[in-house]
């Protein structure tokens, strides 16, 4: 990600990298890259409070509570089960800064926060244990979970750290019915803890940046994050806002409808929105997608304001008989111009783009950018695998007449630069039913 990459308007650029326009036609490894990846600052009370850290949908189901502080079905886990719904992966930031780590005389809680509070040190006398060779086992608890235990301790120092503590070396063993750890205290959270996120995400490579918030400030950090990132640098992404429509940018979606759950908060549903961004596929819309999370959600609209919505950029949810639907799986671009028409607002549309921009730009930055020659033979070579790149789209139906004989690879105004310009057409899924009934 440190290559250059974007886009261009004259063939200038100092950076080696890949440089792609994608403007709309007048109206007259060659293998696709995966998807399902979010990156997102969330509030915790416990887990790594270092820097970004990844989980993946198996590891937040089978090892919630040593990663979180709390079980998988707990209610404290509800939006992170909104976000795994669909998502396979997140980038997690812990905001926060100045939280205690809760400690003992034996132990130190891993992380900073109050779930620490949660601990306790169990040590009892083992039953091989002497006057002359005293041992111990000593287990640790969180809440009347027990999280580790090691047997026949003789000090300090033969203890391994677990999940949950870092035992204090210069501590004396003592049988103890259950020495709690005290002390835990979470961190302050401030907006400069977003920035700290985003500088740190962007070396990482992922699908859907997303963020909960109804702070105006906040919301347009994050946009012209994802605009830089998308138009200056080239990485090609998109980024799921709570009520923030005023983007107006293919590169960020604004989930309108609020929570209505005891156990959410207003703009919760941005998680599930980010996960199912990330995880549809390419070749797939989330239009008409039915909302299978937990939460209750305000579909308190009538018609006229849904179309308003629509063409307000906003994406929506509304009431389809028994289910809650994605009325458009839209983004925030309303603006349209002769460079970039009502095609750049349709999410499954950005994706097929996206995913070419991504995959070519690897492409060439892993297998061209310094290595190949900038001759006949090398430009024939990417040519290829172009091609092979989007005829697989257009096997999965993401694309369609697609023409080799329309892609060109041809040397730039340098000798180090080359040229690709190919014409693309997207498919769009089926959301408009137009019918005529002749009777006879």
């Amino acid at each position: 990600m440190s290559l250059g990459g974007g886009t261009f308007t004259a063939q200038n650029k100092v950076l080696s990298g890949a440089y792609i326009n994608f403007v709309s036609a007048s109206r007259a490894s060659t293998m696709l890259s995966d998807r399902g990846t979010v990156a997102m600052p969330v509030a915790l009370s416990w887990g790594n409070d270092t820097g970004v850290f990844t989980v993946t949908a198996e590891e937040f189901q089978k090892d919630s509570l040593k990663l979180f502080g709390f079980e998988y079905t707990d209610d404290e886990m509800s939006n992170l089960r909104e976000l795994f719904a669909h998502a396979k992966e997140a980038h997690l930031f812990r905001v926060g800064t100045g939280g205690v780590k809760a400690e003992c005389t034996y132990a130190t809680a891993k992380y900073s926060g109050v779930c620490g509070n949660n601990l306790k040190i169990v040590i009892t006398e083992n039953e091989d244990s002497t006057n002359e060779n005293p041992l111990f086992d000593v287990e640790t608890f969180y809440n009347v979970v027990k999280v580790d235990e090691q047997k026949k301790i003789a000090s300090m120092s033969d203890l391994k750290p677990n999940d949950f503590i870092d035992w204090k070396p210069t501590a004396e063993l003592a049988v103890t019915a259950g020495t709690p750890l005290t002390g835990g205290v979470n961190g302050t959270v401030s907006t400069s803890d977003y920035q700290i996120f985003l500088d740190r995400i962007e070396s990482y490579d992922f699908n859907i940046l997303a963020l909960v918030s109804t702070n105006e400030i906040l919301n347009a950090l994050f946009a012209n994050f994802t605009k830089r990132m998308r138009d200056d640098m080239g990485i090609k992404f998109q980024c799921v806002l709570y009520r923030y429509s005023t983007a107006n940018y293919e590169g960020v979606i604004s989930v309108e409808n609020s929570v209505v759950s005891d156990n959410g908060e207003s703009g919760d549903l941005v998680y599930w929105v980010a996960g199912a961004q990330a995880g549809c596929a390419v070749n797939k819309s989330l239009s008409n997608c039915v909302y299978d999370g937990e939460y209750g959600v305000d579909t308190d609209y009538t018609q006229v304001q849904l179309e308003q919505a629509i063409k307000a950029g906003k994406f929506i949810f509304h009431k389809n008989k028994d289910n809650i639907c994605v009325l458009d799986d839209i983004n925030t671009f309303i603006e349209f111009t002769d460079d970039k028409n009502s095609d750049f607002s349709s999410n499954q549309i950005i994706r097929v783009l996206d995913q070419i921009g991504n995959d070519i730009a690897d492409l060439f930055n892993t297998r061209y950018n310094g290595s190949v020659p900038n001759d006949n033979a090398g430009r024939i070579s990417f040519w290829n695998d172009i091609v092979k790149h989007h005829q697989i789209l257009q096997s999965i139906r993401a694309i369609e007449d697609f023409d080799p004989d329309k892609v060109t690879v041809e040397k730039g105004e340098t000798k180090k630069s080359v040229v690709v310009t190919e014409y693309i057409s997207p498919v769009s899924a089926m959301q408009q039913l137009y019918m005529y009934v002749i009777v006879q």
